[in-house]
């Protein structure tokens, strides 16, 4: 079934936006926006659930929403919308004309169960770029990564900026969210090695054996990782640098860490 909204006074509308720009409302509603059929169909994948589907005729037609509605079990309802509607609501000039209202996932890290007795984890600890936040994924992603744990968050998972940020990503991948103590413990509880990009008393990332369950913890490249992270690291490690700076955008180390830990297991696990 599907339903017109000409006007931006329209009470869908305002409630729209809202999930759009307030952290708060996202959080209260347990809702949240994304834009874009690959995003939608990621999170569709990922068992996100989906319960409305808004649409810009003069970009993507009814029967193109309906196939992608089609893809999900449960009944969604379909609200043809207009261009200025979509325009107020996009955040992205480029998206394919559809929008999707979605339940937001518990993310608590005691809720968590890692799918492998050998993880590959990456940690990051109050991360608040989104851009970082999503670049991080993205390589998470594409190193297959068991999870991804954010200590914590000083942004909304669910902030617009993320999801664009990551593609997708934030769909794909498994995470869960705390207290650094939440995850501190977490982590000793399930016997993981625990690796901090850190300066202090640190090696060199690449003389370490990570082919046993272990967690690449990164910080903000401000202050790095908390006293309590250090205080329970099972050994810092640095990437080597010879230029003037001493330290690199976070999800450029992640990446270096997480797949020197990859090629060790061979990229298959």
């Amino acid at each position: 079934m599907q339903n017109q909204i000409k006007s931006l006074q329209n009470d869908k509308v305002k409630f729209l936006n809202q999930l759009k720009e307030k952290a708060r409302v996202r959080r209260r509603e347990k809702l949240f926006i994304i834009e874009g059929k690959r995003e939608i169909t990621l999170a569709i994948q990922g068992g996100y659930t989906i319960t409305q589907l808004y649409y810009c005729s003069s970009i993507i037609t009814y029967k193109e929403v309906s196939l992608l509605a089609k893809t999900y079990n449960n009944q969604i309802e379909l609200f043809e919308i207009t261009s200025e509607i979509y325009q107020k609501l996009a955040y992205r000039a480029t998206t394919e004309g559809v929008l999707a209202v979605v339940v937001s996932k518990n993310t608590d890290i005691n809720k968590l169960t890692l799918p492998s007795k050998n993880p590959l984890i990456l940690v990051a600890e109050a991360p608040e770029k989104p851009g970082n936040i999503g670049a991080l994924l993205r390589t998470a992603d594409a190193a297959q990564l068991d999870a991804v744990l954010i200590a914590n968050p000083k942004t909304d998972l669910y902030n617009p900026n993320i999801i664009r940020s990551s593609v997708g990503c934030l769909f794909t991948n498994t995470i869960a969210t705390g207290s650094t103590v939440d995850i501190v413990n977490f982590l000793k509880k399930e016997q993981v090695n625990i690796y901090g990009a850190a300066l202090q008393a640190s090696v060199n990332y690449n003389t370490l054996d990570y082919t046993k369950p272990t967690a690449i913890v990164v910080g903000t490249e401000a202050t790095g990782i908390s006293d309590l992270f250090l205080e329970n690291t099972t050994q810092n490690i640095i990437i080597p640098m010879n230029g003037v700076i001493d330290s690199m955008n976070v999800s450029v180390a992640a990446g270096i860490l997480i797949f020197e830990a990859k090629r060790q297991r061979g990229f298959t696990n």
